[in-house]
């Protein structure tokens, strides 16, 4: 029986020593690593030691290229003694309307082909109707991403193009009047479409990226990046009591035939009097209906057509110190050439070394003779046409397109012995 009882006493010894040494679960504050803690004030400390040696580097980064820019100095030329036009109210001019501003886009080629359509509604029908640019900007954006999907990324999307764009877009989707469409979406009141572009060719990339070229697919989620930042073009409208698609506009309202517009160049890098192609990055679809005719011919065209009541739209170069804003005048100064010496070759050196180039497309309005020279007025939809006192208009004498710029576009008829001259 002792025995027994021992026994019993060790084995309740022995467990209330296991249950004493058992390990229990429970809660206590978190301790301090104080090595680490000081180590992250040490990093913080060297962070705040780098952001400010970093914003101070900043600082003086900007200053400089603030002092750089307002002592920046621009080659300009003297107007002393020259003749000039200073205003437009001095021009024989077409109709047209008047305050288009393309702002912040590259659009300058919708701008300046519609306001030609617009002048030309009212020469054949007597109507004055303002049509909407970007109507046809947004279907412009949409071929150039579905020529991208086509080409498998060959295309780089931007915002520029070529008049006749505007010509070929409107054959396929119409046009529509501005006040039904102005591509000013929600809260904007001034046209910008740095973040559209961005965002538009951020997806092709992806598209590129992932080899993914379903065209119908993509073309239907570029409607949505276009919708968002400019809205969705309606797909039929009212018009004078009448309902109308923007073709049944363009067909029935403004009776204009689009295939009635040629586009003409002069370059010795294409064989005269035949449709040649025009060399020219916004030409991205290869347009080859050019008109390629010698400089005198294509001049004198644009001086014919504008004094028998034919606007044109001209596109060319429209940098260096020829194209002097702030007066409102485009000239060739004696310094650069010569007037006597601007001809076909002193044109194509320019043209093949890349110092002219195709960087702008107006409306030309109106002209004016002073002296010997032929001034023509210059419906500009650009900021570099509001620097001077007449804004968005310049003044260019004839010197100027015959050493600067590159193409035009006008109606058939204003053209029809040159075009009578061609293959």
């Amino acid at each position: 029986m002792g025995r027994m009882l021992s026994v019993l006493l060790f084995v309740i010894l022995f467990s209330v020593s296991l249950f004493a040494q058992s390990e229990v679960a429970n809660y206590a504050p978190k301790p301090k690593y104080y090595l680490w803690e000081f180590m992250g004030n040490i990093e913080d400390s060297l962070d705040a030691i780098r952001d400010s040696v970093t914003s101070e580097i900043r600082r003086v980064q900007r200053e400089r290229d603030e002092f750089a820019d307002s002592t920046r100095k621009e080659l300009q030329f003297g107007l002393e003694g020259i003749e000039r036009p200073y205003s437009p109210d001095e021009f024989e001019s077409v109709f047209y309307f008047t305050g288009a501003n393309q702002q912040g886009t590259g659009t300058c080629w919708c701008f300046s082909m519609t306001s030609l359509i617009e002048s030309e509604i009212y020469r054949l029908s007597d109507r004055e109707i303002k049509l909407s640019e970007m109507f046809t900007v947004y279907h412009e954006y949409l071929e150039k991403c579905r020529y991208f999907v086509q080409t498998r990324g060959y295309y780089h999307f931007s915002e520029g193009s070529e008049g006749n764009a505007v010509l070929r877009i409107m054959k396929k989707y119409g046009a529509m009047p501005l006040d039904i469409y102005d591509g000013l979406f929600g809260t904007d009141s001034i046209h910008s479409h740095r973040s559209l572009s961005h965002e538009v060719r951020a997806y092709l990339d992806l598209v590129e990226t992932n080899d993914y070229w379903d065209e119908e697919y993509v073309i239907e989620h570029v409607k949505l990046i276009l919708d968002k930042h400019i809205g969705t073009p309606p797909e039929s409208f009212e018009y004078e009591g009448m309902t109308y698609t923007p073709v049944e506009f363009l067909d029935d309202v403004l009776k204009v035939d689009l295939d009635d517009y040629v586009e003409l160049q002069s370059t010795i890098s294409e064989p005269f009097y035949q449709q040649t192609y025009y060399d020219a990055p916004d030409n991205w679809w290869y347009d080859s209906t050019y008109y390629n005719v010698p400089l005198e011919d294509w001049y004198n065209a644009i001086e014919g057509a504008i004094t028998n009541g034919y606007s044109l739209t001209i596109g060319g170069d429209v940098t260096g110190p020829e194209w002097f804003g702030p007066e409102d005048v485009a000239l060739i100064p004696s310094f650069d050439v010569p007037r006597s010496h601007i001809n076909q070759s002193s044109r194509e050196l320019r043209i093949y070394e890349e110092t002219t180039t195709d960087d702008h497309g107006v409306h030309l309005v109106g002209y004016k003779k002073i002296g010997d020279d032929m001034w023509f007025l210059i419906k500009d939809s650009s900021s570099g046409a509001r620097m001077g006192s007449q804004w968005g208009y310049m003044f260019m004498r004839e010197d100027y397109p015959r050493l600067k710029m590159l193409t035009f576009a006008v109606h058939r008829d204003a053209v029809k012995d040159i075009l009578g001259k061609c293959k």
